[in-house]
């Protein structure tokens, strides 16, 4: 999985490079996976700005500006709050792209509608966002290694 990772990333940084584009990480349950897998690859300083690790509500509010009435309503594993990170590490950052992940790697915190391996991730640019529900299985290293591969695979669709 992690040779997968560092191609997927090393033919995105050649891509954004060539085009000019830069990218912002704003990542919950993954801890700033994505960042390392962007930084690990040689030349990221040219396409990659930096990465927000906010697991914490307040710090998905103070740092990404996402609004305490979205996680007080949908909690902070739901499409509205990676919508609101994605935007909010756009607005946070020089970066023209962005990847936000919100999610519950487990083993513990599942509940019967967001069960552990529940995982939104949300893209942005600037024309919009979009956003997707994942439902993974494994422990909790699978959990988080499918969904960084999953949010590097996404990126592709704003490129």
């Amino acid at each position: 999985m992690e040779s997968e990772l560092f191609k997927l990333a090393e033919q995105l940084g050649l891509w954004l490079k060539a085009n000019g584009k830069i990218i912002v990480t704003a990542e919950s349950c993954t801890g700033g996976w994505i960042s390392q897998v962007m930084t690990d690859t040689p030349g990221s300083s040219a396409w990659f700005d930096r990465g927000f690790v906010t697991y914490s509500n307040a710090a998905k509010v103070q740092m990404l500006g996402v609004n305490p009435q979205t996680l007080d309503h949908y909690g902070a594993v739901s499409a509205e709050t990676a919508t609101e990170m994605a935007v909010g590490a756009l607005a946070c950052s020089e970066a023209g792209i962005a990847v936000a992940v919100t999610g519950i790697a487990g083993p513990e915190g599942g509940t019967k509608e967001k069960p552990v391996g529940t995982v939104f991730i949300a893209w942005a640019d600037k024309n919009g966002s979009k956003v997707v529900k994942k439902h993974y299985a494994g422990s909790r290293r699978e959990i988080r290694a499918q969904t960084v591969k999953s949010a590097v695979e996404g990126l592709w669709l704003l490129c």
